[in-house]
């Protein structure tokens, strides 16, 4: 047994570093540049424009166009990326990449956002329509059609459907079975169960329903837990400065990482800051496309929504969660330091564990059940988010059958999830989604031109950033 363990992690491991070498970040980087930079940093200079245009228009209007309104759209594609990456998988990237890998996830953010602005405005480009009439959505569609490509639209497809079961099943039910296990002593195989029983009974309703349930769900999950983390930062505020120096100076760190040794370093906290940055966010992953379509807006306004989601996941809530670990001292840095050069980190906190020792540190044992519950439904949410994406890729590969009897696999997946170790499901999830987003990547950068005319015409010729124009970085 212990032979076909060691067997099954380093091929998972073979298989992660394939996923996420220098060719998977270096298209999420040249991407997240080309965007930034022909549009004049939008994401910045245009701050207050999508803002208006998503969270602002949000509670002005309900306006249904497609399957759901843009809110619900909206919803749902957060309920995938608000999950266990910005509470168990922070925590896992600090134990594995060190607090330097924080600031690699800012920096996948930040160029992040304007890969998902183009992804989603492709989508809605190239979108279709279901048996319903209603609109439909993806990276398939504009790797088929823009492409010309149907062999890479269903490699993409393939992919999608494993990262559905990984990152956005597995991984979320592992996170939920570990908490509650941790705070209330819930045996891991009832949570699964029971999860898996919840989840089935909703995603029956098709993406109809889910958008209903993560509209309720998303906002008030989102502000609670917010609350809680601000509160644990509002606390220890004097760390803060030491806090900041240590995540600035560990992301240039040229100690153990670049050498190949075991250790932290430059070389370790990129991987792993970015891998879980876009693993929490989906920028380029194709995936949350599938959700914004369903809405029917206009390709720039779907762009605008894809910003505001990545802006919400990482720059905000998983640095929320880095902070509030960081800041409480439930991360000793000697320590996990020492375990990372012994290979022994499996003998300190980890993933959800970890963040709720910050949480008890602050609140008590109090603090461990709020967190459990508040992962609970992170992961509650991205499980119907993800159970969307999959259903549409296996519909796409092979017809609306097989989007039923996905269905019943992705439930089957989820009692799995909750029984299996928790490194080796974040190392299977990251992979997927590294073979997942290098279809999308080609796609997006050979059909650029087609973002930046779009842009052109739907954002700026309105009065836009109209400087943006003048000095011809859009053409």
């Amino acid at each position: 047994m212990e032979t076909l363990q060691r067997v099954v992690d380093l091929a998972v491991n073979v298989l992660h570093q394939l996923a996420w070498g220098p060719g998977t970040i270096g298209l999420l980087a040249l991407s997240g540049v080309v965007f930034s930079v022909a549009t004049g940093f939008f994401q910045l200079r245009g701050a207050r424009r999508w803002i208006s245009a998503t969270l602002g228009a949000a509670f002005k209007s309900r306006e249904k166009r497609g399957a759901t309104t843009a809110f619900q759209s909206a919803c749902t594609a957060l309920a995938a990326t608000l999950g266990t990456g910005n509470i168990a998988g922070v925590a896992t990237a600090l134990v594995a990449g060190g607090p330097g890998a924080v600031f690699w996830m800012w920096v996948s953010a930040l160029l992040g956002t304007m890969t998902a602005y183009a992804e989603n405005v492709l989508a809605a480009l190239y979108r279709g329509t279901d048996g319903k009439g209603h609109p439909v959505g993806g990276a398939m569609f504009y790797i088929e059609k823009g492409l010309h490509s149907r062999p890479l639209a269903a490699a993409f497809s393939f992919f999608c459907l494993l990262g559905s079961l990984g990152m956005g099943n597995m991984a979320q039910a592992n996170s939920i079975a570990e908490g509650l296990q941790d705070a209330l002593h819930v045996p891991p195989l009832v949570t699964g169960l029971v999860v898996a029983a919840v989840i089935g009974a909703t995603i029956a309703g098709g993406i109809g329903r889910v958008g209903r349930v993560t509209e309720k769900i998303v906002p008030f999950m989102a502000l609670a837990y917010t609350g809680g983390a601000v509160l644990i930062v509002a606390l220890n505020v004097q760390r803060l400065p030491e806090v900041f120096a240590l995540i600035f100076r560990e992301a240039f760190s040229l100690r153990a990482g670049l050498g190949g040794a075991a250790g932290y370093g430059l070389a370790r906290a990129l991987t792993v800051g970015v891998a879980r940055g876009v693993s929490s966010n989906e920028a380029g992953l194709g995936s949350s496309v599938m959700a914004n379509s369903a809405a029917g807006c206009t390709p720039v306004e779907q762009g605008m929504w894809g910003i505001m989601e990545v802006a919400v996941d990482t720059l905000f809530m998983c640095t929320l969660t880095a902070l509030a670990i960081l800041c409480s001292g439930a991360y000793d840095f000697a320590a996990y330091s020492e375990a990372q050069s012994r290979g022994v980190l499996e003998l300190l906190p980890n993933g959800a564990a970890l963040t709720a020792d910050a949480f008890r540190a602050a609140f008590g044992p109090q603090g461990g059940v709020f967190l459990a519950l508040s992962l609970t439904l992170f992961a509650f949410s991205t499980l119907l988010g993800w159970s969307c994406y999959g259903a549409q890729a296996a519909e796409y590969l092979w017809g609306p059958r097989a989007a039923r009897i996905y269905k019943v696999i992705f439930v089957a997946v989820i009692v799995l999830g909750c029984v299996t170790r928790l490194e080796l499901v974040w190392q299977i999830s990251d992979t997927f989604n590294g073979f997942m987003a290098l279809p999308n990547l080609a796609a997006v950068l050979w059909l650029s031109p087609q973002v930046l005319r779009e842009s052109r015409k739907s954002l700026f010729d309105r009065g836009g950033i109209t400087k943006t124009l003048a000095s011809g970085q859009i053409r």
